[in-house]
């Protein structure tokens, strides 16, 4: 069967034409390289959105899958489940964290955090402020709540009625935070570098006004590190770059290396407000995903995949500037890490499919954004060959704009 055969969304598909899927169908990966049903070789840049930090199909984790499926599949939260708090000890000497709740996404971790921030709100502070700050051009998740903590109106058209309680600023702008907070106000939510809304960073003094009015105020700040956390930016998580101690942080995406799993991280001062009966997941924290966890955890630790992503973000940026940062097309180059932005002054769709036509995967992060998001092992010579994609892409589209 070929990748046109598999990749299109007729009206014959059994799947809703939710996806604006690529003509593409990829069926094998190792390491930083993707092979399509038809045996082209692709080098990726996309890392299944920030997913699979550790490269494709990753040994460390592959084997603890593997010995996993072997021994016990699920067994539900009614019973202990060791690997969760052997995972759980990891991410809290990682973190700023005390406690974790495992669940299955990004979404589900995010719907997790506002849940706790207003229970925590109600029932052990006693303010009854639920009301939570979010910011323009964020984005937290697809469930009716994460969507509606979403800065973007595009993710809500057609959802009416969407849930009450959330207030929206516009990013980095230290006056309209203030005029947002208000007597209701129970939580700010946030991410360090909103990654779907453009690669967009926080300004560090923007992060310090945050951090003063959590504390003047008694609001508690949740971090969305979905996408940042887990090495992607050369920390551990984003917000360490800030200097920032978050109450609550969510995880998702490279968090099992490809497997579905998502956390939630939050300080011992909320440990209360999620009791027996508060929250739950079926499946959140089976045996499988924390095998994936613990394997992809342990991966960061031996081999330092932070500090790598740090090392190689500063030469993909280096070697970025170097080769299109004067082309009159590039508007600008920005990021942490392995997460990098390149904004153009046309829109980048045409460059895109430019791109995989060559055997080069990225992603963009708006319609005017090239978004990169390589493998936390990937090696020079891999991001040298991509930009030398880049260079003809961009070289390209600056003779049509």
């Amino acid at each position: 069967m070929t990748a046109s055969n598999v990749s299109g969304q007729g009206t014959d598909s059994a799947l809703f034409p939710t996806y604006a899927r690529y003509p593409i169908a990829l069926v094998k990966g190792e390491g930083s390289r993707l092979w399509d049903a038809n045996g082209k070789c692709y080098l990726d840049f996309m890392s299944g959105l920030a997913v699979t930090n550790l490269g494709h199909a990753p040994k460390q984790v592959r084997d603890r899958l593997v010995e996993q499926l072997d021994t016990l599949w699920h067994v539900s939260n009614l019973f202990h489940i060791p690997q969760q708090e052997e995972a759980a000890k990891l991410l809290v000497k990682h973190s700023c964290a005390d406690a974790v709740f495992f669940c299955n996404s990004g979404a589900e971790a995010n719907e997790a955090a506002i849940k706790l921030a207003r229970r925590y709100q109600n029932v052990i502070a006693g303010t009854g402020r639920t009301e939570i700050i979010t910011f323009q051009q964020s984005f937290h998740g697809r469930t009716l709540a994460t969507l509606t903590a979403t800065g973007q109106d595009k993710v809500k058209d057609g959802f009416a009625p969407l849930p009450e309680g959330f207030r929206y600023a516009p990013f980095n702008d230290k006056d309209a935070l203030l005029q947002a907070i208000n007597h209701n106000t129970g939580a700010i939510m946030l991410e360090m570098i909103q990654a779907e809304g453009g690669v967009n960073l926080l300004d560090p003094a923007f992060a310090e006004l945050i951090a003063q009015c959590c504390e003047e105020h008694g609001l508690l700040l949740i971090v969305d590190e979905v996408q940042t956390g887990m090495g992607r930016t050369g920390r551990w998580f984003a917000h360490e770059h800030y200097g920032l101690e978050p109450d609550i942080i969510t995880s998702a995406k490279g968090l099992g290396s490809g497997f579905p799993v998502g956390a939630m991280l939050a300080k011992a001062k909320l440990r209360e407000a999620f009791g027996p009966g508060s929250h739950g997941s079926t499946f959140g924290g089976t045996p499988l995903a924390m095998a994936a966890v613990i394997g992809t955890l342990l991966a960061h630790e031996e081999e330092e995949l932070a500090k790598r992503a740090d090392e190689m973000g500063q030469y993909l940026v280096q070697q970025l500037h170097a080769k299109i940062g004067a082309m009159s097309i590039v508007k600008e180059i920005r990021g942490l890490g392995l997460l990098i932005g390149i904004e153009c002054h046309a829109p980048v769709a045409g460059m895109l499919a430019a791109a995989q036509a060559v055997g080069l995967l990225f992603v963009t992060a708006g319609p005017n954004v090239i978004r990169l998001l390589p493998n936390l092992k990937v090696t020079k010579e891999e991001i040298d060959e991509a930009i030398e994609v880049l260079v003809h892409v961009l070289e390209s589209a600056e003779v049509t704009v």
